[in-house]
């Protein structure tokens, strides 16, 4: 058996986001982007290689030629197990 809190709030926060959501956005979305101007933290110390670098290991190709024409000129160490 379910609580019904556990069936209720779902529903509520569904029909917000799908109904209400839309209607107030508008007028509440210049307040929102007062306190919310921040960009996202960025680590310090990380040079351009490492930026570029995605989370699979592959890395983008930049502007001043650093990947082959085979593929990436950066390998990432995979951890083997």
């Amino acid at each position: 058996m379910v609580c019904i809190p556990c069936i209720v709030i779902p529903v509520l926060l569904w029909v917000y986001k799908r109904f209400i959501e839309p209607i107030i956005y508008p007028f509440i979305a210049p307040f929102i982007n007062k306190f919310w101007t921040k960009k996202a933290v960025q680590e310090p110390g990380l040079d351009n290689a490492k930026k570029a670098e995605t989370s699979n290991g592959t890395s983008t190709p930049q502007s001043n030629g650093d990947a082959t024409a085979n593929g990436p000129a950066t390998i990432a160490d995979k951890k083997t197990d």
